[in-house]
């Protein structure tokens, strides 16, 4: 009866502190995590059965020092195999997780508008645990907080002027040493020019680190009008529809064929859609010129050291996400 009891009280105890050291640190060597949580675990499961030696001793007024410290080495070895046994599965899973895509990531996402970075990204972020980081939300994230960098900025913007490159550098250098990043972290919307992917290259230099895998949503123009031109938004919750492939429930067609535009309305609260200023053929036109114009040299910039690699992006969603789940592991 008392293994039984040291074992469940070590397990549990187990159980406990490696959940904490999973979602706390996730960048956190697993094998000292495990030594770390079968020592303590024994030690407590140790403990617990010397604690319920000595209540029964002390009943009959005559506890021994001796025994007591016999119980205390047998509950600390029954506590460290049912800890370990916990563990195992965890570190297996880890060990091959970092198999896989070890050493850290450091990935840029490129692809024009429509191309599917939205809906790859999560996925990417979800295979790797990698925070996915983009240039306004690290902004705004800065300004927020009132780092050094992000005072910066705030009197950039507050005076109407554009934040330079060297604040964006620096907001990056800020963000990337938090510990979601331990593993690395993808970035998203930087660089958008040559001078950017140097100036970011530079910083990296600095730890002795490089870009890893740059990867690029190649989509042919026709495909990104349909989509762009077919999108519809909910403003207050950023839900996306599409005409074509998720209209929303309300949705009617007009005699052409074209979506009603007062029938267009969110799924869960039955308020108005829109459609962005810039989801128009004519404006994507403009924004896809700008892209090639200074994404195609980027991806020159770092072709030459293997890093990119192209996905068809015009696929379905699921074919899409077995290319970049492939193009992970290469």
């Amino acid at each position: 009866m008392w293994q039984q009891g040291a074992r469940r009280f070590s397990a549990r105890f187990c159980r406990r502190f490696s959940s904490t050291i999973a979602t706390s640190a996730p960048g956190v060597n697993t094998r000292v995590a495990a030594t770390t949580v079968a020592t303590v675990s024994a030690a407590s499961g140790g403990l617990w059965l010397a604690s319920r030696q000595q209540e029964s001793k002390s009943a009959r007024c005559d506890a021994d020092p001796v025994a007591l410290g016999a119980a205390a080495l047998g509950g600390a070895a029954l506590g460290a195999g049912a800890c370990w046994y916990h563990l195992n599965g965890q570190i297996k899973a880890e060990k091959e997780r970092r198999s896989k895509y070890w050493p850290r990531k450091i990935m840029m996402l490129f692809g024009a508008p429509g191309a599917g970075k939205g809906t790859q990204g999560p996925k990417i972020t979800e295979e790797l645990g990698l925070p996915q980081l983009s240039t306004g939300d690290m902004l705004r994230e800065a300004v927020a907080a009132g780092t050094p960098v992000g005072k910066q900025a705030k009197a950039v913007m507050e005076s109407g002027g554009l934040v330079s490159d060297d604040i964006v550098i620096g907001i990056i250098s800020e963000r990337i040493k938090q510990d979601d990043c331990s593993d690395g972290f993808i970035l998203d919307g930087f660089p958008r020019t040559l001078e950017q992917a140097k100036a970011l290259d530079k910083l990296l230099t600095v730890s002795g680190e490089s870009v890893s895998l740059v990867m690029a949503f190649d989509v042919d123009g026709s495909i990104l009008e349909e989509r762009i031109c077919g999108r519809w938004m909910h403003k207050s919750s950023g839900r996306s529809y599409h005409v074509k492939y998720a209209p929303p429930r309300a949705m009617k067609l007009d005699a052409n064929g074209k979506p009603i535009p007062s029938t267009m309305k969110d799924d869960q609260t039955g308020e108005p859609l829109f459609q962005r200023s810039d989801d128009t053929a004519e404006a994507l036109s403009k924004r896809l010129k700008s892209y090639y114009g200074t994404t195609v040299p980027i991806l020159d910039h770092y072709a030459p050291h293997g890093i990119v690699k192209k996905v068809d992006g015009g696929r379905s969603i699921g074919e899409v996400t077995n290319s970049v789940l492939a193009a992970l592991k290469m």
